[in-house]
């Protein structure tokens, strides 16, 4: 458990699904809580994979983990659930995707699949890895609190297709999508989010 004396309630609970670096989701709980100003809590996986497996394109399906994860009894109700992998997520319409949320809704997942240098036959940067990986899990969270894809260079909410456009993000908000979470969920933010200075 990620906690500070500022952060009152449990608002976001990472659950790890046969992601098998602890140290990483460890420091990815610090990473979120640092962004939302939010406590952050890591709950064991109850999730079955094999439901989003499809065996023709060898990938899961981000949307039927997502249905398993906000119906998780481990996390409260009134938090938003992250599920992290270390496997390959698609959509119908797209190939691969990095990650997928509800918009305005309660859950998100992310993979690191496709974040590692490994992945794409380049010398291993554990750094690097984890900062993609909390730039696609801040990302996926923004579209759980109502922020769309954002157009402002460098802020988190802006989409990616490659590693090369996760690497150009700032991993912050902008202070149009900053203004827009105080203003939705002023009561759910003790201090204000760090935000990109224009």
């Amino acid at each position: 458990m990620t906690s500070a004396d500022s952060l009152i309630t449990v608002s976001i609970c990472i659950v790890p699904i046969e992601f098998p670096d602890n140290s990483v989701i460890r420091l990815l709980a610090q990473e979120l809580a640092a962004v939302f100003k939010r406590r952050v809590e890591i709950h064991r996986s109850s999730v079955d994979v094999t439901l989003a497996f499809d065996p023709f394109r060898q990938q899961y399906y981000s949307s039927a983990l997502l249905k398993q994860l906000i119906d998780n009894p481990a996390c409260q109700s009134n938090c938003k659930v992250l599920g992290v992998v270390n496997f390959d997520l698609f959509i119908p319409i797209f190939s691969y995707v990095f990650g997928e949320a509800q918009l305005e809704g309660r859950g998100a997942v992310v993979s690191n699949y496709r974040l590692s240098n490994q992945f794409f036959g380049a010398k291993p940067d554990p750094h690097l890895l984890l900062q993609r990986l909390v730039k696609e899990a801040v990302h996926e969270l923004g579209h759980t609190y109502g922020l769309a894809h954002c157009q402002y260079p460098g802020c988190v909410m802006t989409f990616s297709t490659s590693v090369e456009d996760i690497d150009d993000k700032n991993g912050r908000f902008c202070q149009s999508c900053a203004d827009f979470l105080h203003r939705k969920k002023s009561a759910e933010f003790i201090e204000p989010i760090r935000a990109i200075a224009k």
